[in-house]
């Protein structure tokens, strides 16, 4: 009987197929663009490491155009991440119709994200803006202003964008704030994942705080 080492030594291009194979059936259940990409074109290599092996010229055919592909998309997905032309920020009524379509259609994944969320559309100093990627709604910012400090209500992207950080063309793009007068802005305390000491805000306390 084979010992385990000795049954791997005698499968791994087995198990090379067999696991690109698998990766390839898993990149295509992601719902996030560049996550997507990156795990299909690892599947791409191995398949074509596995069939170049073999002598499937085919198939390595296949699979070179596969990954030259992935890698263009990778290349422009990282290009345009943080390109003001690609992205753009409308600021909406709180009591919009198409914004309440958003939270609602997205509603159980932004409580996952922001599970202490509280928005009143008819309060005093309340702000919405959509980020848009073409006519694609890629992101949603929830803002209260209470004279020059605004307070962070929700800042939430799309699972198709959640590779990217859409929400800080907000926050250091679109002069928003200088618009609205603020010079201060503070993150709610208990948001999962945020990612704001990368465009710069500061730690203060459980939140981050941005000074204009």
């Amino acid at each position: 009987m084979a010992t385990p080492i000795t049954w791997v030594g005698d499968h791994w291009l087995d198990l090379l197929g067999w696991g690109g194979s698998a990766l390839l059936v898993y990149s295509l259940l992601q719902t996030r663009v560049l996550r997507f990409r990156v795990l299909n074109l690892l599947a791409c290599l191995t398949l074509l490491v596995f069939n170049g092996l073999l002598g499937v010229w085919p198939m390595v055919g296949m699979n070179l155009v596969l990954a030259a592909i992935n890698l263009w998309f990778i290349a422009s997905l990282q290009r345009h991440r943080h390109d003001e032309a690609v992205f753009e920020v409308l600021e909406v009524s709180p009591t919009d119709e198409y914004l309440r379509h958003v939270l609602r259609v997205h509603g159980r994944d932004i409580l996952r994200h922001q599970p202490d969320l509280v928005f009143d559309p008819a309060a005093e100093g309340q702000h919405a803006f959509l980020v848009q990627r073409g006519d694609e709604t890629v992101g949603v910012v929830l803002l209260a202003v209470e004279g020059d400090q605004g307070r962070v209500l929700l800042d939430y992207v799309t699972r198709r964008f959640r590779d990217f950080t859409p929400g800080e063309f907000v926050w250091r793009r679109s002069g928003v704030l200088r618009e609205l007068g603020l010079r201060r802005v503070v993150t709610p305390a208990h948001m999962v994942a945020p990612y704001y000491d990368h465009i710069g805000f500061r730690r203060s306390g459980d939140s981050y705080a941005l000074e204009i």
